[in-house]
Protein backbone atom coordinates (compact mmCIF):
# COMPACT_ATOMS: atom_id res chain seq x y z
CA UNK A 1 0.00 0.00 0.00
CA UNK A 2 1.40 3.53 -1.30
CA UNK A 3 0.52 7.12 -0.27
CA UNK A 4 -0.31 8.92 -2.89
CA UNK A 5 2.68 11.35 -4.13
CA UNK A 6 1.05 13.94 -6.12
CA UNK A 7 -2.36 15.79 -6.05
CA UNK A 8 -5.44 13.65 -7.53
CA UNK A 9 -7.63 15.25 -10.51
CA UNK A 10 -10.53 13.59 -10.98
CA UNK A 11 -13.49 14.81 -13.91
CA UNK A 12 -17.22 14.71 -14.93
CA UNK A 13 -18.17 12.00 -16.65
CA UNK A 14 -21.38 12.24 -18.89
CA UNK A 15 -22.50 10.42 -21.30
CA UNK A 16 -19.33 8.07 -21.68
CA UNK A 17 -16.90 10.89 -22.04
CA UNK A 18 -14.81 12.40 -19.16
CA UNK A 19 -15.26 16.33 -19.16
CA UNK A 20 -13.03 18.69 -16.65
CA UNK A 21 -14.06 21.98 -16.12
CA UNK A 22 -12.54 25.18 -15.09
CA UNK A 23 -14.01 25.42 -11.63
CA UNK A 24 -13.06 22.77 -9.42
CA UNK A 25 -13.39 21.34 -5.91
CA UNK A 26 -10.07 22.06 -3.82
CA UNK A 27 -10.01 18.80 -1.63
CA UNK A 28 -8.59 19.77 1.86
CA UNK A 29 -6.79 17.89 4.21
CA UNK A 30 -8.73 17.23 7.06
CA UNK A 31 -5.40 15.64 9.47
CA UNK A 32 -2.98 18.58 7.99
CA UNK A 33 -3.90 22.21 7.94
CA UNK A 34 -3.49 24.27 4.54
CA UNK A 35 -2.85 21.07 2.64
CA UNK A 36 -4.57 19.92 -0.57
CA UNK A 37 -5.10 16.91 -1.44
CA UNK A 38 -6.17 17.13 -5.12
CA UNK A 39 -9.07 18.87 -7.47
CA UNK A 40 -12.45 17.79 -8.70
CA UNK A 41 -13.97 18.96 -12.05
CA UNK A 42 -16.79 21.34 -10.43
CA UNK A 43 -20.12 21.02 -12.27
CA UNK A 44 -22.21 23.38 -13.86
CA UNK A 45 -26.06 23.88 -13.81
CA UNK A 46 -25.96 22.85 -17.65
CA UNK A 47 -23.03 20.03 -17.14
CA UNK A 48 -25.71 18.64 -14.62
CA UNK A 49 -28.25 18.76 -17.63
CA UNK A 50 -26.02 17.27 -20.09
CA UNK A 51 -25.88 14.44 -17.11
CA UNK A 52 -29.67 14.10 -16.96
CA UNK A 53 -29.62 13.98 -20.83
CA UNK A 54 -26.96 11.31 -20.99
CA UNK A 55 -28.90 9.04 -18.51
CA UNK A 56 -32.16 9.62 -20.01
CA UNK A 57 -31.02 8.85 -23.55
CA UNK A 58 -29.42 5.86 -22.21
CA UNK A 59 -32.67 4.40 -20.27
CA UNK A 60 -34.59 3.03 -23.54
CA UNK A 61 -32.10 0.74 -24.66
CA UNK A 62 -30.84 -0.38 -20.98
CA UNK A 63 -34.39 -0.20 -19.45
CA UNK A 64 -34.93 -2.88 -22.35
CA UNK A 65 -32.37 -5.49 -21.23
CA UNK A 66 -33.66 -8.18 -19.41
CA UNK A 67 -32.50 -8.15 -15.47
CA UNK A 68 -29.98 -11.06 -16.65
CA UNK A 69 -28.43 -9.05 -19.57
CA UNK A 70 -28.12 -6.07 -17.31
CA UNK A 71 -26.31 -8.54 -14.42
CA UNK A 72 -23.56 -9.51 -17.02
CA UNK A 73 -22.72 -6.29 -18.15
CA UNK A 74 -22.50 -5.39 -14.32
CA UNK A 75 -20.41 -8.07 -13.37
CA UNK A 76 -18.05 -7.39 -16.15
CA UNK A 77 -17.94 -3.74 -15.24
CA UNK A 78 -16.50 -4.27 -11.62
CA UNK A 79 -14.67 -7.47 -12.91
CA UNK A 80 -11.12 -6.10 -12.64
CA UNK A 81 -12.24 -3.27 -9.27
CA UNK A 82 -9.87 -4.50 -6.83
CA UNK A 83 -6.93 -3.70 -9.02
CA UNK A 84 -6.79 -0.31 -7.90
CA UNK A 85 -8.26 -0.89 -3.86
CA UNK A 86 -5.03 -0.02 -2.27
CA UNK A 87 -4.92 3.42 -4.35
CA UNK A 88 -8.31 3.92 -3.63
CA UNK A 89 -8.27 3.52 -0.07
CA UNK A 90 -4.89 6.06 0.50
CA UNK A 91 -6.44 8.58 -1.72
CA UNK A 92 -9.90 8.05 0.82
CA UNK A 93 -7.38 8.28 4.03
CA UNK A 94 -6.36 11.67 2.34
CA UNK A 95 -9.70 13.26 1.86
CA UNK A 96 -11.80 12.09 4.46
CA UNK A 97 -9.21 11.59 7.66
CA UNK A 98 -10.16 7.86 8.31
CA UNK A 99 -7.44 5.21 9.04
CA UNK A 100 -6.45 3.73 5.79
CA UNK A 101 -7.78 -0.16 6.76
CA UNK A 102 -11.51 1.50 7.36
CA UNK A 103 -10.61 3.32 4.00
CA UNK A 104 -9.49 -0.40 2.23
CA UNK A 105 -12.90 -1.94 3.58
CA UNK A 106 -14.83 0.86 2.41
CA UNK A 107 -13.79 0.16 -0.90
CA UNK A 108 -14.20 -3.68 -0.37
CA UNK A 109 -17.79 -2.85 0.88
CA UNK A 110 -18.49 -2.24 -2.64
CA UNK A 111 -17.54 -4.82 -4.91
CA UNK A 112 -19.44 -7.06 -1.51
CA UNK A 113 -22.67 -4.96 -2.20
CA UNK A 114 -22.54 -4.90 -5.81
CA UNK A 115 -21.86 -9.23 -6.23
CA UNK A 116 -24.77 -9.09 -3.72
CA UNK A 117 -27.12 -7.46 -5.69
CA UNK A 118 -26.85 -9.23 -8.82
CA UNK A 119 -27.18 -12.64 -7.33
CA UNK A 120 -30.96 -10.83 -7.30
CA UNK A 121 -31.73 -10.66 -11.28
CA UNK A 122 -33.99 -13.59 -11.39
CA UNK A 123 -36.59 -11.69 -8.44
CA UNK A 124 -36.14 -8.23 -10.31
CA UNK A 125 -38.99 -9.21 -13.18
CA UNK A 126 -41.21 -11.48 -10.15
CA UNK A 127 -44.46 -10.82 -11.48
CA UNK A 128 -47.52 -12.42 -10.31
CA UNK A 129 -50.76 -12.95 -11.80
CA UNK A 130 -54.43 -12.02 -9.39
CA UNK A 131 -56.67 -14.98 -10.55
CA UNK A 132 -60.70 -14.52 -11.01
CA UNK A 133 -62.31 -14.16 -7.94
CA UNK A 134 -65.90 -16.03 -8.49
CA UNK A 135 -69.04 -14.00 -8.82
CA UNK A 136 -66.87 -10.77 -9.12
CA UNK A 137 -66.16 -8.95 -12.46
CA UNK A 138 -64.42 -12.43 -14.93
CA UNK A 139 -61.04 -10.56 -14.86
CA UNK A 140 -57.42 -11.78 -14.42
CA UNK A 141 -54.67 -9.30 -13.38
CA UNK A 142 -50.81 -9.51 -13.98
CA UNK A 143 -48.95 -7.09 -11.36
CA UNK A 144 -45.33 -6.70 -12.31
CA UNK A 145 -42.83 -4.16 -11.99
CA UNK A 146 -41.87 -1.26 -14.10
CA UNK A 147 -38.35 0.71 -13.81
CA UNK A 148 -38.33 4.43 -12.65
CA UNK A 149 -36.00 6.35 -15.38
CA UNK A 150 -33.60 8.25 -14.45
CA UNK A 151 -32.19 8.10 -10.97
CA UNK A 152 -29.98 10.68 -8.83
CA UNK A 153 -27.67 8.66 -6.05
CA UNK A 154 -26.46 11.43 -3.64
CA UNK A 155 -23.99 10.14 -0.97
CA UNK A 156 -21.73 11.40 1.55
CA UNK A 157 -18.11 12.03 2.47
CA UNK A 158 -18.01 8.99 5.55
CA UNK A 159 -17.91 5.48 4.04
CA UNK A 160 -18.80 7.01 0.48
CA UNK A 161 -18.20 3.91 -1.66
CA UNK A 162 -19.90 1.21 0.66
CA UNK A 163 -22.63 3.55 0.64
CA UNK A 164 -22.68 3.89 -2.72
CA UNK A 165 -23.10 0.29 -3.00
CA UNK A 166 -26.10 0.29 -0.89
CA UNK A 167 -28.20 1.86 -3.89
CA UNK A 168 -26.33 2.10 -7.24
CA UNK A 169 -26.41 -1.73 -7.73
CA UNK A 170 -30.12 -1.89 -7.13
CA UNK A 171 -31.08 0.87 -9.33
CA UNK A 172 -29.12 -0.05 -12.30
CA UNK A 173 -30.21 -4.01 -11.92
CA UNK A 174 -34.07 -2.55 -11.68
CA UNK A 175 -33.09 -1.06 -15.03
CA UNK A 176 -32.93 2.66 -14.55
CA UNK A 177 -30.17 4.71 -15.51
CA UNK A 178 -28.01 6.64 -12.82
CA UNK A 179 -26.12 9.92 -11.53
CA UNK A 180 -23.96 9.56 -9.11
CA UNK A 181 -23.07 12.92 -6.97
CA UNK A 182 -19.58 12.47 -5.23
CA UNK A 183 -19.27 13.78 -1.79
CA UNK A 184 -17.85 17.86 -2.19
CA UNK A 185 -15.53 17.74 0.12
CA UNK A 186 -14.26 14.26 -0.24
CA UNK A 187 -14.98 13.30 -4.07
CA UNK A 188 -11.50 11.66 -5.23
CA UNK A 189 -11.68 8.32 -4.40
CA UNK A 190 -15.53 8.01 -5.32
CA UNK A 191 -15.20 9.80 -8.71
CA UNK A 192 -12.08 7.94 -9.44
CA UNK A 193 -13.57 4.25 -8.71
CA UNK A 194 -17.38 5.10 -10.45
CA UNK A 195 -16.26 6.46 -13.44
CA UNK A 196 -13.89 2.89 -13.75
CA UNK A 197 -17.30 1.05 -13.24
CA UNK A 198 -18.87 3.29 -15.33
CA UNK A 199 -16.21 3.43 -18.61
CA UNK A 200 -17.37 -0.57 -19.10
CA UNK A 201 -21.23 -0.11 -19.12
CA UNK A 202 -23.10 1.27 -22.13
CA UNK A 203 -22.71 5.03 -22.25
CA UNK A 204 -24.70 7.35 -20.30
CA UNK A 205 -25.74 4.76 -18.10
CA UNK A 206 -23.87 5.60 -15.05
CA UNK A 207 -22.53 9.26 -14.93
CA UNK A 208 -20.72 10.72 -11.88
CA UNK A 209 -20.99 14.45 -10.87
CA UNK A 210 -19.53 17.00 -8.34
CA UNK A 211 -19.73 20.10 -7.95
CA UNK A 212 -21.18 22.99 -5.45
CA UNK A 213 -24.85 22.54 -4.60
CA UNK A 214 -26.03 26.06 -5.55
CA UNK A 215 -25.45 23.95 -9.85
CA UNK A 216 -27.04 20.68 -7.91
CA UNK A 217 -30.69 21.56 -8.03
CA UNK A 218 -30.97 19.88 -11.74
CA UNK A 219 -30.30 16.48 -10.21
CA UNK A 220 -33.75 16.57 -8.16
CA UNK A 221 -35.80 19.10 -9.76
CA UNK A 222 -35.62 18.40 -13.29
CA UNK A 223 -38.91 16.55 -14.62
CA UNK A 224 -36.74 13.84 -15.74
CA UNK A 225 -35.16 12.76 -12.80
CA UNK A 226 -37.67 9.62 -11.49
CA UNK A 227 -36.06 9.25 -8.27
CA UNK A 228 -33.20 10.63 -5.61
CA UNK A 229 -31.81 8.42 -3.01
CA UNK A 230 -29.71 10.64 -0.53
CA UNK A 231 -27.47 9.86 2.57
CA UNK A 232 -26.99 12.59 4.63
CA UNK A 233 -27.89 14.53 8.13
CA UNK A 234 -31.86 14.78 9.02
CA UNK A 235 -31.41 18.69 7.50
CA UNK A 236 -30.36 17.81 4.14
CA UNK A 237 -32.95 15.16 3.62
CA UNK A 238 -35.36 18.27 4.49
CA UNK A 239 -33.58 20.16 2.21
CA UNK A 240 -33.61 17.58 -0.52
CA UNK A 241 -37.75 16.63 0.60
CA UNK A 242 -38.76 20.71 -0.10
CA UNK A 243 -36.80 20.11 -3.43
CA UNK A 244 -37.95 16.98 -4.36
CA UNK A 245 -41.89 18.36 -3.58
CA UNK A 246 -41.20 20.80 -6.51
CA UNK A 247 -41.49 18.25 -9.27
CA UNK A 248 -42.69 14.98 -6.89
CA UNK A 249 -39.66 13.36 -7.57
CA UNK A 250 -39.74 9.99 -5.21
CA UNK A 251 -37.28 10.27 -2.31
CA UNK A 252 -35.28 7.26 -0.90
CA UNK A 253 -33.56 9.24 2.56
CA UNK A 254 -30.93 7.55 4.66
CA UNK A 255 -30.37 9.97 7.59
CA UNK A 256 -28.38 10.59 10.72
CA UNK A 257 -29.03 8.38 13.94
CA UNK A 258 -28.68 8.42 17.62
CA UNK A 259 -28.33 4.69 18.06
CA UNK A 260 -29.19 3.11 21.52
CA UNK A 261 -26.82 0.41 22.74
CA UNK A 262 -29.09 -1.64 25.75
CA UNK A 263 -26.86 -3.41 27.79
CA UNK A 264 -28.95 -5.78 30.21
CA UNK A 265 -28.03 -6.96 33.89
CA UNK A 266 -26.86 -10.47 32.39
CA UNK A 267 -24.32 -8.98 29.42
CA UNK A 268 -21.15 -10.80 28.45
CA UNK A 269 -18.84 -8.57 28.77
CA UNK A 270 -16.05 -10.19 27.38
CA UNK A 271 -12.96 -8.71 25.49
CA UNK A 272 -14.71 -10.10 22.37
CA UNK A 273 -17.98 -7.90 23.06
CA UNK A 274 -16.38 -5.50 24.32
CA UNK A 275 -13.84 -5.04 21.25
CA UNK A 276 -17.24 -5.05 19.39
CA UNK A 277 -19.07 -2.19 21.60
CA UNK A 278 -15.47 -0.04 21.23
CA UNK A 279 -15.65 -0.59 17.51
CA UNK A 280 -19.39 -0.06 17.38
CA UNK A 281 -18.87 3.72 19.24
CA UNK A 282 -15.46 4.79 17.84
CA UNK A 283 -14.84 3.72 14.02
CA UNK A 284 -14.39 6.60 11.67
CA UNK A 285 -13.57 8.26 14.85
CA UNK A 286 -17.58 8.03 15.69
CA UNK A 287 -18.60 9.77 12.01
CA UNK A 288 -20.92 6.82 11.12
CA UNK A 289 -24.90 7.13 10.95
CA UNK A 290 -25.41 3.68 12.53
CA UNK A 291 -22.72 3.85 15.23
CA UNK A 292 -23.78 3.59 18.72
CA UNK A 293 -24.43 7.08 20.11
CA UNK A 294 -25.95 6.65 22.93
CA UNK A 295 -25.40 3.54 26.01
CA UNK A 296 -27.72 2.26 28.48
CA UNK A 297 -26.10 -0.12 30.97
CA UNK A 298 -27.93 -1.67 34.08
CA UNK A 299 -26.32 -0.06 36.67
CA UNK A 300 -25.04 -3.57 38.37
CA UNK A 301 -22.69 -3.29 35.16
CA UNK A 302 -22.11 0.44 34.80
CA UNK A 303 -18.19 -0.27 36.10
CA UNK A 304 -17.42 -2.53 34.24
CA UNK A 305 -18.43 -1.09 31.07
CA UNK A 306 -16.62 2.16 31.51
CA UNK A 307 -13.52 -0.05 32.60
CA UNK A 308 -13.80 -1.84 29.38
CA UNK A 309 -14.18 0.94 27.43
CA UNK A 310 -11.37 3.27 29.06
CA UNK A 311 -9.23 0.36 28.63
CA UNK A 312 -9.19 0.60 25.15
CA UNK A 313 -9.51 4.54 24.96
CA UNK A 314 -6.04 4.43 26.98
CA UNK A 315 -4.31 2.91 23.63
CA UNK A 316 -5.52 5.14 20.97
CA UNK A 317 -3.43 6.50 18.98
CA UNK A 318 -4.66 9.89 17.33
CA UNK A 319 -2.80 10.27 14.17
CA UNK A 320 -2.75 10.73 10.60
CA UNK A 321 -4.56 7.94 8.80
CA UNK A 322 -1.93 6.89 6.23
CA UNK A 323 1.04 6.70 9.45
CA UNK A 324 1.53 3.40 10.24
CA UNK A 325 0.43 2.75 13.87
CA UNK A 326 -2.65 5.11 14.01
CA UNK A 327 -5.74 3.97 15.22
CA UNK A 328 -8.09 6.68 15.45
CA UNK A 329 -7.99 9.74 12.72
CA UNK A 330 -9.08 13.51 12.56
CA UNK A 331 -12.58 14.60 12.05
CA UNK A 332 -13.64 15.50 9.18
CA UNK A 333 -14.33 19.35 9.33
CA UNK A 334 -13.12 22.17 11.47
CA UNK A 335 -17.02 23.12 11.60
CA UNK A 336 -17.22 18.89 13.07
CA UNK A 337 -14.72 19.12 15.24
CA UNK A 338 -16.30 22.45 17.07
CA UNK A 339 -19.02 21.15 17.51
CA UNK A 340 -17.89 17.66 18.96
CA UNK A 341 -15.63 19.95 21.20
CA UNK A 342 -18.74 21.99 22.32
CA UNK A 343 -20.35 18.98 23.27
CA UNK A 344 -17.79 17.66 25.22
CA UNK A 345 -17.46 21.17 26.90
CA UNK A 346 -20.89 21.52 27.95
CA UNK A 347 -21.15 18.18 29.41
CA UNK A 348 -18.17 19.43 31.76
CA UNK A 349 -19.95 22.71 32.45
CA UNK A 350 -22.71 20.64 33.06
CA UNK A 351 -20.75 18.75 35.99
CA UNK A 352 -21.20 15.44 34.18
CA UNK A 353 -18.30 12.97 34.43
CA UNK A 354 -16.39 13.67 31.32
CA UNK A 355 -13.08 11.50 30.84
CA UNK A 356 -10.82 12.00 27.96
CA UNK A 357 -8.31 9.88 26.41
CA UNK A 358 -5.40 9.80 23.84
CA UNK A 359 -2.70 12.45 23.20
CA UNK A 360 -3.49 15.31 20.06
CA UNK A 361 -0.56 14.29 17.80
CA UNK A 362 1.69 17.35 16.94
CA UNK A 363 3.94 18.87 13.98
CA UNK A 364 2.40 19.65 10.79
CA UNK A 365 -0.62 17.75 12.50
CA UNK A 366 -1.22 20.13 15.20
CA UNK A 367 -3.89 22.19 13.50
CA UNK A 368 -5.64 19.19 11.96
CA UNK A 369 -9.18 18.04 13.04
CA UNK A 370 -8.12 16.17 15.91
CA UNK A 371 -10.52 15.25 19.08
CA UNK A 372 -9.88 13.53 21.77
CA UNK A 373 -12.32 10.80 22.78
CA UNK A 374 -14.07 11.08 25.41
CA UNK A 375 -17.17 9.17 27.15
CA UNK A 376 -19.33 10.97 29.38
CA UNK A 377 -20.67 8.93 32.85
CA UNK A 378 -24.58 9.63 33.58
CA UNK A 379 -24.96 13.19 32.12
CA UNK A 380 -28.10 14.70 32.60
CA UNK A 381 -30.82 13.06 30.21
CA UNK A 382 -31.46 16.80 28.37
CA UNK A 383 -27.60 17.39 27.35
CA UNK A 384 -26.95 17.97 23.90
CA UNK A 385 -24.19 14.84 24.12
CA UNK A 386 -27.35 12.29 24.70
CA UNK A 387 -30.09 14.18 22.21
CA UNK A 388 -28.40 15.22 19.81
CA UNK A 389 -26.29 13.11 16.74
CA UNK A 390 -22.32 13.70 17.78
CA UNK A 391 -20.94 12.34 14.86
CA UNK A 392 -17.56 12.12 17.03
CA UNK A 393 -15.81 9.86 19.02
CA UNK A 394 -17.84 11.00 22.82
CA UNK A 395 -20.64 8.78 23.97
CA UNK A 396 -22.55 9.01 26.86
CA UNK A 397 -23.16 6.15 29.19
CA UNK A 398 -26.28 6.19 31.22
CA UNK A 399 -27.27 3.87 33.78
CA UNK A 400 -31.16 2.30 34.16
CA UNK A 401 -32.19 -0.12 36.63
CA UNK A 402 -35.68 -1.51 34.62
CA UNK A 403 -36.13 -3.10 31.29
CA UNK A 404 -39.08 -0.79 30.74
CA UNK A 405 -36.57 2.40 31.50
CA UNK A 406 -33.91 1.22 29.41
CA UNK A 407 -36.80 0.69 26.49
CA UNK A 408 -38.23 4.01 27.17
CA UNK A 409 -34.96 5.86 27.32
CA UNK A 410 -33.99 4.29 23.99
CA UNK A 411 -37.44 5.53 21.63
CA UNK A 412 -37.04 8.36 23.36
CA UNK A 413 -35.51 10.74 20.81
CA UNK A 414 -36.04 12.27 17.24
CA UNK A 415 -33.99 9.42 15.55
CA UNK A 416 -34.78 5.41 14.36
CA UNK A 417 -32.14 4.05 12.32
CA UNK A 418 -30.76 1.48 14.84
CA UNK A 419 -30.10 0.15 18.02
CA UNK A 420 -28.83 -3.11 19.74
CA UNK A 421 -29.52 -5.74 22.86
CA UNK A 422 -26.59 -6.87 24.85
CA UNK A 423 -27.22 -9.91 26.80
CA UNK A 424 -26.51 -13.78 27.33
CA UNK A 425 -30.64 -14.69 26.67
CA UNK A 426 -32.00 -14.77 23.50
CA UNK A 427 -35.46 -14.48 24.87
CA UNK A 428 -34.62 -10.85 26.90
CA UNK A 429 -32.89 -10.35 23.59
CA UNK A 430 -36.14 -10.85 21.32
CA UNK A 431 -38.22 -9.08 24.49
CA UNK A 432 -36.42 -5.77 24.32
CA UNK A 433 -35.20 -5.97 20.77
CA UNK A 434 -38.56 -5.90 19.45
CA UNK A 435 -39.44 -2.52 21.55
CA UNK A 436 -37.27 -0.22 20.09
CA UNK A 437 -38.36 1.63 17.35
CA UNK A 438 -35.15 1.48 14.54
CA UNK A 439 -35.22 0.39 11.11
CA UNK A 440 -32.31 -2.25 12.42
CA UNK A 441 -31.66 -4.05 15.70
CA UNK A 442 -28.48 -5.72 16.34
CA UNK A 443 -28.24 -8.75 19.12
CA UNK A 444 -24.51 -8.20 21.24
CA UNK A 445 -22.90 -6.41 18.24
CA UNK A 446 -23.67 -2.73 16.54
CA UNK A 447 -22.19 -0.73 13.58
CA UNK A 448 -22.38 -0.64 10.10
CA UNK A 449 -18.93 -3.50 9.63
CA UNK A 450 -21.67 -5.60 11.27
CA UNK A 451 -24.92 -5.21 9.27
CA UNK A 452 -25.95 -8.01 6.55
CA UNK A 453 -25.73 -6.33 3.40
CA UNK A 454 -28.16 -8.58 2.19
CA UNK A 455 -31.28 -7.42 4.81
CA UNK A 456 -33.29 -4.18 4.28
CA UNK A 457 -31.69 -1.00 5.32
CA UNK A 458 -33.22 2.30 6.50
CA UNK A 459 -34.80 4.11 9.19
CA UNK A 460 -37.94 5.15 11.11
CA UNK A 461 -38.72 8.76 12.44
CA UNK A 462 -36.59 11.32 11.57
CA UNK A 463 -33.83 8.68 10.38
CA UNK A 464 -34.87 7.87 7.10
CA UNK A 465 -37.85 7.19 4.31
CA UNK A 466 -37.42 4.07 2.24
CA UNK A 467 -34.85 0.84 2.54
CA UNK A 468 -31.79 -0.04 0.84
CA UNK A 469 -30.47 -3.36 0.51
CA UNK A 470 -31.25 -7.09 -0.88
CA UNK A 471 -34.86 -7.00 -2.95
CA UNK A 472 -36.35 -4.43 -1.28
CA UNK A 473 -33.52 -2.07 -2.30
CA UNK A 474 -34.83 -3.19 -5.96
CA UNK A 475 -38.25 -2.36 -5.07
CA UNK A 476 -37.46 1.15 -3.95
CA UNK A 477 -36.25 1.51 -7.61
CA UNK A 478 -39.33 0.12 -9.41
CA UNK A 479 -42.74 0.95 -9.36
CA UNK A 480 -46.07 -1.66 -9.85
CA UNK A 481 -48.34 -1.96 -13.38
CA UNK A 482 -51.47 -3.66 -13.11
CA UNK A 483 -52.49 -5.27 -16.44
CA UNK A 484 -56.23 -6.63 -16.28
CA UNK A 485 -57.84 -9.01 -18.67
CA UNK A 486 -61.19 -9.42 -18.62
CA UNK A 487 -63.20 -12.49 -20.47
CA UNK A 488 -65.53 -11.02 -22.35
CA UNK A 489 -67.79 -14.17 -22.23
CA UNK A 490 -68.20 -14.71 -18.90
CA UNK A 491 -68.63 -10.87 -18.53
CA UNK A 492 -71.36 -11.61 -20.95
CA UNK A 493 -72.91 -14.76 -19.51
CA UNK A 494 -73.03 -12.72 -16.18
CA UNK A 495 -74.99 -9.90 -18.18
CA UNK A 496 -77.64 -12.67 -18.26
Amino acid sequence: MSNIATEVRTGLFIGGEERFTTDVLRVADPGKKGVIVGEAAAASAEDVADAVAAAKAAYPAWSALTPQQRAAHMSQAIAEIAADRDEDAAILSQENGKVRMEAWVDALVFELRWNLALMLADEVDDSKTLPVVPGAIPVSTEVSYQSLGVVTIIVPFNWPIAILAASLPHALLAGNTVIVKAPPSAPLATARLTQRVAEKLPAGVLNVIAGEDQHMAGLIQNPDVAKVCFTGSVNGGKRMMEMASKTLTRVTLELGGNDAAVILEDAILDDAHLDRLFAAIYDTTGQICMNAKRLYVHRSRLDEVVAGLSARLERTVLGYGLDEGTTMGPLHSPVQKAFVQDLINEAKAAGADVREFGELPGGDLAEGNFVRPAIVIDPAPQLRVVTQEQFGPVIPILPFDTEDEAVSASNDTWAGLGGSVWTASPAAAQRVGSQLVCGYVWINDHGATRCDLRAPFGGMKQSGIGREQGIEGIRSFQDTRSIATIDPEALAAMAH
